[in-house]
């Protein structure tokens, strides 16, 4: 069985392992990271041959700790990511370059078309009917978009909706509410196999499924890191943030980033918005969130194209357009789920 994991932001760690009488055996652990002194690979080895197969990356990485010399050094590298190699040798996870990954970037699309997307298209790479795919979004229309798990009332000044013709829809994925404005945000969808992020624990997925994009905004110049749970972080602030939901063999993660901002609309219409303002004035609500259009300088589409191009020498990306029976799925979910008021108002 062999497993590959390359830690967010380090290095590439390798495992390969047999499993007999529901333990592990003949584990070899290798990588391009760096370990001192050399003996210590063969005490990782060591510490892990005859653990339970089923063990769970912590597990897996309280043994490696133990069994290490206490003068060992890894670089690039810890406990925790031989852990996960190893369960993803042991689930058998597949890597990016496993998957033939198709690009959809079509016009502008209404707040529900997305909502409902974005459910459509996790579900058909879940049923084998869809490669895994990743999608750009283009708003036709402002709206807020409230995690799964929210109040209504309590993140969204309705009266300051209505003023200014933003709508309220309702996401799958968990996470805080977002205000979005055409041509103000970057936002985009991955639609993986389970199998992608197998043997990692929820949190541990979220920066392995972006660590592709901190390597195109590093080319862009920026300084940029994972800031857990899911956010991505710049020296000039916050620049954006993720969220997923799981869908029985499939996984949908998307994230939007902020490409530029209008503060004082902001605050008219999140109620957290409002407390910032109010408490630190609409200059630390700027500085808090720094778009991408301050830091790069380049035009929006610009930064889409060099996102895409960046996943395509990374991974492959072909076209794949979103199919009539999908559009037609998104519809009717449209209609029975995203529009009605009990899905929108299902947190008062």
């Amino acid at each position: 069985m062999h497993g590959e994991y390359k830690v967010p932001g380090g290095k590439l760690v390798v495992a390969d392992v047999d499993v007999a009488a529901g333990r592990l055996v003949k584990v070899r652990i290798s990588g391009d990271f760096f370990l001192e002194p050399d003996e210590a690979l063969e005490e990782i080895n060591a510490a892990l041959t005859g653990m339970p197969a089923e063990a769970d990356a912590e597990q897996l990485a309280v043994a490696v700790r133990a069994g290490l010399p206490a003068e060992a050094r890894m670089v690039g590298f810890g406990p925790e990511a031989v852990g996960v190699a190893v369960r993803r040798a042991v689930t058998r996870a597949s890597d990016w370059l496993d998957h033939e990954w198709w690009l959809v970037r079509d016009g502008p699309r209404t707040p529900l078309q997305h909502m409902a997307l974005d459910e459509v298209l996790a579900g058909e790479v879940a049923a084998g009917r869809r490669s895994p795919t990743l999608r750009f979004w283009e708003w036709s229309d402002p709206a807020v978009i409230i995690g799964s798990f929210q109040s209504v009332r309590n993140e969204v000044d309705l009266s300051g909706a209505d003023r200014h013709g933003v709508q309220v829809v309702r996401r799958i994925t968990g996470g805080g509410a977002m205000f979005v404005e055409p041509g103000n945000t970057v936002t985009y969808s991955l639609y993986v196999p389970e199998s992608l992020v197998a043997g990692m624990s929820f949190a541990d997925s979220y920066a392995f499924l972006d660590d592709w994009v901190l390597g195109v905004l590093g080319e862009l110049g920026l300084n940029v890191w994972y800031e857990p749970l899911n956010d991505i972080a710049s020296d000039g602030g916050k620049i954006g943030g993720a969220a997923q939901k799981r869908v029985a063999g499939a996984v949908l993660h998307h994230v939007t980033m902020s490409y530029d901002v209008d503060a004082a609309k902001l605050g008219e219409v999140l109620r957290t918005g409002q407390e910032k303002l109010s408490d630190k004035g609409i200059t630390s609500a700027v500085r808090r969130v720094d778009p991408l259009r301050r830091q790069t300088g380049l035009a929006r589409e610009t930064v889409i194209e060099r996102l895409s191009g960046g996943f395509r020498r990374r991974f492959g990306l072909s076209g794949g357009a979103v199919t009539e029976d999908e559009e037609a799925a998104a519809q009717r979910l449209i209609e029975s789920k995203f529009a009605t008021p009990g899905w929108t108002h299902r947190v008062p």
